[in-house]
C-alpha cells in the first residue's frame, strides 16, 4: 500500500467519523436552530405585513419602508400562514 492510498483511507474514516460526530451531536440542535429561524421570520412578516391578510399591526408607512426587504419571501409566507393544519403538524 503507498502513502497516497493511506492517506486516501485516513481520510475517508476521518470523514465519515467526523460525519457521524455530527450526526449524533449537531444535527439536531442544526435543524433546531434553522425551524427557529424560519418562525421568527414568518412572525417578523406577520408583524410588518399582517395587512396582507386582514391583521394591522403596524402603519403602513413602516411596512411600505420594509417591503423592499420582505417582498422575496410573501408568497412562502402566505402559503404556510393560509394552509390548513391538523394535529399532526404540531408534533412535528
Amino acid at each position: 500500500m503507498t502513502e497516497e492510498e493511506k492517506r486516501s483511507v485516513f481520510k475517508r474514516f476521518f470523514d465519515t467519523t467526523k460525519s457521524v460526530l455530527y450526526g449524533m451531536a449537531g444535527h439536531d440542535m442544526a435543524r433546531f436552530a434553522l425551524k427557529t429561524r424560519g418562525s421568527m421570520e414568518h412572525l417578523f412578516i406577520l408583524i410588518t405585513m399582517g395587512d396582507l391578510l386582514g391583521i394591522p399591526i403596524l402603519p403602513p408607512y413602516y411596512s411600505l419602508r420594509l417591503l423592499p426587504y420582505v417582498v422575496p419571501q410573501i408568497a412562502t409566507w402566505k402559503r404556510r400562514m393560509l394552509r390548513e393544519r391538523d394535529l399532526t403538524d404540531a408534533l412535528a
